[in-house]
């Protein structure tokens, strides 16, 4: 018999200033294993700065840590009835803490959520989907700073 070792506990928390730098590392290491093809247009201390300055003390900041002292481990920014930014520390993809945070921004956002996400993350769309969010509208990208195709996902509560 295989003995496996038990998941940490998590902690879904509004960020404090503090935490900006842990949930922006969150942020880039995720992007740089689950989106290895995407031209970044800030540099990862720009993205620090930013949320340092901007997310983490004008936005509605949400970080999930590990109760074992693993720090920060996940990211999510509302703005609003949108999900701005859902990042996960690619060692804790699979643990739940995405549904955590989906549950979150639901209960935040009853009324219904809409989100973007780039057309080459397959992955995502997936989980978004298995939430019950539905893919409303596809662009090539000239919208966005990284000029990415991206799609955007809604969910009302009525569709699941």
């Amino acid at each position: 018999m295989t003995a496996t070792a038990a998941v940490p506990k998590i902690a879904l928390r509004r960020a404090v200033a503090g935490d900006a730098r842990a949930a922006a590392d969150v942020l880039l290491r995720s992007r740089a294993v689950a989106l290895p093809t995407v031209a970044w247009p800030k540099s990862d201390d720009e993205v620090r700065d930013y949320f340092r300055d901007v997310v983490v003390p004008h936005r509605e900041t949400w970080v999930a840590e590990a109760s074992d002292g693993g720090g920060i481990v996940g990211v999510m920014v509302l703005d609003g009835d949108k999900v701005s930014q859902l990042y996960l520390h690619p060692e804790w993809r699979g643990h739940g803490i995405g549904d955590l945070f989906v549950a979150l921004a639901k209960e935040r956002s009853p009324g219904g959520l809409s989100l973007w996400t780039f057309q080459v993350n397959k992955p995502a769309h997936r989980f978004y989907e298995r939430h019950g969010f539905v893919a409303v509208e596809h662009t090539d990208g000239s919208g966005n700073e990284e000029r990415e195709p991206d799609v955007r996902y809604a969910w009302r509560p009525n569709q699941g």
